[in-house]
């Protein structure tokens, strides 16, 4: 089974075919956009989720390139590797919202030129000038969610309809709860079930949140992304924090695992596709985003994957049961409730003094 957020070893797809016929063709370049030694490979960063081998192979055989897959478990440690040495390894990366942020502010971006896209245009407009990058200036949207709870129905007749459902239950979930290893997911949402913003920079209302899941603490099983998911399965836990994306595959598996955005509100987020500055390989870069941007493709990737697609033309391609899925296309009555999460600049280190504490 395929985790979202899982270190796995390296994919790679091989192909020694020429250009597809298919009607998409790679964009004409100059030398100046590869590097001699990686004209034939493109290196790719992404989410464990996101290594769909179809449209590997799609790649590979329209283009005769070799595609690269490594996966990362999550954004800090991705961002980690580059500022490490790794930023002139991938021709193309796949940051959250507000990790695009960082990065652009750290020089670590190439600016996208737009001429060089096809499709840009079949974006569902609230896409086309996102608050954490405005015009699209250094990102693509690849796929979109909330965090939430997923939950057995079967041992659980009480469905939880908030975060408090896990303090108000927490002797009977005991040791069978799962909350994400993420600090702004996890403070977040004890920050927003005691009324307060995602992204607070009041030290005292972190301290409130903290506090909180202090008291929650000992009937957590764990603070995991991946593993949880097949014990979720197995049946050894009750109700995992998670993305969308995966409550979604995973209730697939087991209709009985229901999932549910909390009403007070949680993260609403945005994975896309970014270049790096010292990528070795543009022009395979902007053929990989104007693969992706094909209403066709973009469709196919959605359903393969379980995805939100935020291509608008994709979309409507879509079978009116997956248009409908309330968890993968949320009604705006819960969008409304939901924020981004920011980044916080030096504030963050109080995020991080009261998340090591916690976990200690």
């Amino acid at each position: 089974m395929i985790n979202r957020r899982k270190l796995l070893k390296k994919i790679a797809v091989f192909s020694t075919l020429s250009l597809g016929s298919c009607g998409w063709r790679l964009a004409n370049v100059g030398s100046k956009d590869i590097n001699p030694n990686q004209s034939d490979k493109l290196y790719i960063y992404t989410w464990t989720q996101y290594t769909d081998k179809e449209l590997l192979t799609t790649f590979a055989r329209q283009t005769g390139m070799k595609v690269i897959a490594d996966v990362y478990e999550s954004n800090d440690v991705m961002l980690a590797k580059l500022q490490a040495g790794g930023s002139g390894t991938y021709s193309i990366i796949y940051p959250s919202d507000f990790m695009v942020q960082k990065m652009a502010e750290k020089g670590l971006l190439a600016e996208i030129d737009h001429q060089r896209l096809i499709g840009l245009d079949n974006l569902f407009p609230q896409f086309n000038d996102p608050i954490y990058d405005p015009k699209n200036r250094y990102s693509i949207p690849f796929n979109w969610g909330t965090t939430g709870l997923l939950y057995n129905s079967e041992k659980l007749s009480n469905p939880p309809e908030d975060w408090e459902y896990l303090w108000q239950n927490r002797d009977k979930l005991n040791k069978r709860i799962t909350l994400l290893n993420d600090v702004r997911e996890v403070m977040g949402a004890s920050l927003r079930m005691l009324g307060y913003s995602y992204n607070s920079q009041d030290e005292n209302e972190i301290k409130q949140a903290y506090q909180k899941l202090k008291l929650l603490k000992p009937a957590i099983g764990a603070f995991d992304t991946d593993a949880w998911q097949n014990k979720i399965l197995a049946g050894d836990l009750l109700i995992a924090m998670c993305y969308s994306a995966d409550a979604v595959r995973i209730s697939r598996e087991n209709p009985k695992l229901k999932f549910v955005i909390p009403r007070s509100g949680s993260s609403l987020w945005t994975d896309t596709i970014v270049i790096p500055k010292s990528n070795p390989n543009l022009a395979g870069a902007y053929a990989w985003i104007n693969l992706i941007l094909q209403p066709d493709i973009a469709a196919k990737i959605a359903q393969r994957l379980y995805i939100s697609t935020p291509n608008k033309a994709a979309f409507e391609q879509l079978p009116q049961k997956i248009q409908q899925n309330s968890n993968l296309f949320p009604p705006e009555s819960i969008l409304a409730k939901c924020e981004r999460i920011t980044p916080l600049g030096k504030f963050e280190e109080i995020y991080d003094r009261y998340w090591t504490q916690l976990l200690t």
